[in-house]
């Protein structure tokens, strides 16, 4: 039976496959899903995309046979706002997702009217530009209580015998405050700590992960981590497979060090 990785993904910023200029700042990070998909062992059923935009009091599941578009960017062109990403939801994996979690004694509801953020149709579009596999997404919750996402992953790992492809998406340094020459040696050392933790023995690996706080710069890197948060659930979902870096760019911003995982 085939087991499908997972992956922790710097996901770029904002709707920058749809913009010249930034798709060229990103193209390693294009890169990097291209090469994801060649990776595969086989084309997946589903995608699972667990995206720091989105969170809710519990684990909330897109259920929509055909879920909409969530706009959640600011001060982007006026055609970013009109991009439609239109794969297929998946909405019986996504029960099967929801029966897991509860099962794991875990908050969980159904959302019939989530849209996909951007967080997860920019991957996904530069993945399957034809929008031919299903998508659907896991909320973060809110708090983003380490162990508690991280038990999120392992309630989720039955799903990679399934044909689903579990993805964090978030990035490795999320600071809008601080972008440019001023971001270069925080992301530099939070990355530097990610890269020798992710390269660890499973249990101290995890250990690490949720004690997070104590990297250098955390809450410079991440005053509020939404987008280190999806980390978690990846890991805790290959819990016992080795991490190897599939993507690390220097320099974006014009100071921000970022990099992408894959377990298993």
């Amino acid at each position: 039976m085939t087991r499908m990785p997972t992956y922790f993904i710097s996901h770029g910023g904002g709707p920058w496959p749809w913009m010249p200029d930034w798709r060229a700042m990103f193209k390693n990070l294009e890169a990097s899903f291209v090469q994801m998909v060649k990776d595969l062992p086989e084309r997946p059923k589903a995608i699972l995309m667990i995206s720091g935009h989105w969170e809710d009091d519990s684990f909330a599941v897109m259920t929509s046979a055909n879920p909409p578009m969530v706009y959640d960017y600011h001060g982007f062109p006026p055609e970013t706002f009109q991009i439609v990403y239109p794969a297929p939801g998946a909405p019986d994996l996504a029960r099967r997702a929801a029966d897991l979690i509860k099962a794991a004694g875990l908050p969980v509801r159904l959302d019939e009217k989530q849209g996909f953020d951007h967080g997860c149709f920019v991957p996904a579009y530069v993945m399957y530009p034809d929008a031919s596999v299903p998508v659907f997404q896991i909320s973060l919750r809110h708090g983003y209580a380490p162990a508690e996402h991280m038990a999120l992953g392992r309630a989720l790992a039955p799903l990679r015998d399934e044909g689903v492809l579990i993805v964090g998406s978030g990035l490795s340094y999320h600071n809008l405050r601080l972008f440019g020459p001023g971001a270069k040696v925080p992301s530099e050392a939070f990355d530097a700590w990610l890269a020798e933790t992710m390269a660890k023995p499973a249990a101290q690996r995890s250990a690490d992960l949720i004690e997070w706080e104590k990297a250098p710069y955390a809450r410079v890197c991440h005053a509020q981590e939404d987008h280190f948060a999806p980390i978690w659930a990846v890991v805790g979902a290959a819990e016992s497979e080795p991490a190897r870096r599939v993507y690390h760019d220097k320099g974006l911003f014009g100071g921000v060090t970022a990099s992408s995982y894959r377990l298993g």
